[in-house]
């Protein structure tokens, strides 16, 4: 009987270890991703990291996460430039455009007009409707502008930073 509850013992501590040990994975989606000392935007950099870098999960809380890299840096990563799955350019070698299809299981949700539509332009769907609705050329000429203007990475930071957006959002409630 002992024995018995001596396997058992075991084999719960190795059920447990084994679990302990398979943190959940996780691939960088932006651009400008950074591994940070602490869960804040304005903390000390450890790391860029690359669309496509493979992190682990090791702890979870709220809209940071720490995470381990394949070559053993730890450090703090924004949920919303993180991915539950690998870009597809990863998988299958393929060219997935511009931003690739990692955008598509983001940790952030987006609206439907999202950021990669808008850098296409109007879809078809759209451009039909604008056409059967008369709408002025001149309001497509001038969205046209708008979609054409480029945005550096430091004034899209500065732009997040002074809006209070995404990872430089107030903490509220004291959460990360």
């Amino acid at each position: 009987m002992k024995k018995c509850a001596g396997l058992l013992v075991t084999l719960a501590i190795l059920l447990c270890a084994t679990v302990a040990g398979a943190a959940e994975k996780r691939w960088v989606s932006s651009e400008g991703t950074s591994l940070k000392v602490e869960a804040s935007a304005a903390a000390e950099n450890i790391a860029d990291l690359p669309v496509g870098t493979e992190v682990a999960v090791i702890e979870s809380g709220g809209r940071w996460l720490k995470v381990k890299t394949v070559e053993g840096k730890e450090g703090w990563l924004y949920a919303g430039r993180i991915s539950d799955t690998p870009p597809v350019g990863e998988v299958s070698g393929g060219d997935d455009g511009i931003f690739g299809a990692s955008l598509q299981k983001s940790q952030i949700t987006t609206a439907k007009a999202d950021s990669a539509r808008s850098i296409r332009g109007l879809s078809p769907g759209a451009a039909q409707y604008a056409k059967d609705k008369g709408t002025p050329e001149m309001y497509k000429k001038a969205l046209d502008i708008v979609l054409a203007r480029k945005v550096s990475d430091k004034e899209l930071k500065a732009f997040l930073k002074d809006g209070k957006i995404g990872e430089y959002a107030q903490v509220q409630g004291g959460k990360k």
